[in-house]
């Protein structure tokens, strides 16, 4: 039987210029190089400019997606944008996107589930594409976390950088077979029990103000690994596959930690990991897109691949998503 597939035509990346080294971190809080990298795998972030916004980044993004496909904007119908970090409360920084490329028909929204985010925004693009509302979508995960962070918090100031990465997703009725390219399927995942675990302390309707982030991390790691392999598994026998049939392992770049424990328990070699972590440090809901744009432009991701994304934020929201390339 044939069916309606949303298939990965193009995806592009865009980080900030400027590089912040753990030493230089190490000049503002009690921590140090060595802490920094044997507790998370981060050795460097990039860190957005002034004037750099959520916004531009998720733009320049947006094009490079749309290049890679060999699109134009007015070939896009809905534009998602995954983000913790909007340019202002409202209106959604999609629509600003959307004005910056100058698509003028469709839609344009934003989604907010933290980390989690890019992996919840492409499967909502599916369920728009399949259900036959929307033909292409551009979906984008773009942050500047390092407006949030509290820069006296060495236990979260270490943790998080600044960028966006983009995906340009078609409609196409394929054949319905597990060989099909696209979309193939997802799970996602939320319990609010834990949402004071990984938070930001302020917001519009409780305190009027930004706030920064605050995180239990013992709590976070503890539930990560656990919640990251279930999910897992739910999206590989939803589709028909199992673990060893993965090609490439795109996970949310948290802590290098979190992503060897999850590869260990699907018995993935470590070679099939895609790893931006070391570079990016947490770019929250840009890591996937940026891992993914940094696989495919160095030739590791290749059409017909078996692709696995995986993420968990705060929330606690994970997810896991199944692609053929």
């Amino acid at each position: 039987m044939s069916a309606v597939r949303t298939v990965i035509k193009g995806c592009g990346g865009y980080l900030p210029e400027r590089i912040v080294t753990n030493d230089e971190i190490a000049k503002m809080v009690d921590t140090s190089d060595s802490w920094i990298t044997s507790r998370t795998g981060i050795k460097e972030r990039r860190i957005a400019a002034e004037g750099e916004l959520t916004s531009t980044m998720g733009a320049i993004a947006a094009r490079a997606a749309l290049d890679d496909a060999g699109m134009v904007p007015e070939d896009i119908d809905l534009i998602i944008l995954a983000t913790s970090t909007p340019d202002q409360t409202f209106p959604a920084t999609a629509v600003t996107i959307q004005a910056d490329l100058g698509i003028t028909q469709g839609a344009a929204f934003d989604m907010q589930a933290v980390c989690s985010g890019f992996v919840f925004a492409l499967s909502t693009a599916d369920n728009y594409l399949k259900a036959g509302q929307f033909k292409r979508a551009l979906v984008i995960g773009a942050e500047v976390f390092s407006r949030i962070l509290d820069w006296k918090d060495r236990s979260t100031c270490v943790l998080f950088g600044d960028g966006a990465g983009a995906v340009v997703v078609e409609a196409q009725k394929l054949n319905g077979a597990l060989t099909d390219r696209g979309i193939l399927a997802t799970c996602l995942r939320s319990d609010g029990r834990y949402r004071n675990k990984l938070y930001v302390d302020g917001g519009p309707s409780s305190t009027g103000t930004v706030g920064h982030v605050r995180m239990d991390g013992p709590e976070v790691f503890r539930h990560a690994v656990t919640n990251i392999s279930e999910v897992i598994d739910a999206t590989l026998q939803k589709a028909g596959y199992v673990s060893s049939d993965i090609d490439w392992f795109v996970p949310h770049q948290a802590n290098k930690r979190i992503l060897d424990g999850a590869a260990r328990k699907l018995g993935l070699d470590p070679d099939r990991i895609i790893v931006t972590l070391d570079k990016h440090a947490n770019t929250s809901a840009a890591s996937i897109p940026l891992a993914l744009s940094t696989g495919v432009a160095d030739g590791r991701i290749k059409r017909g691949d078996l692709v696995l994304l995986e993420a968990m934020g705060g929330g606690f929201t994970w997810g896991a998503l199944l692609i053929r390339w």
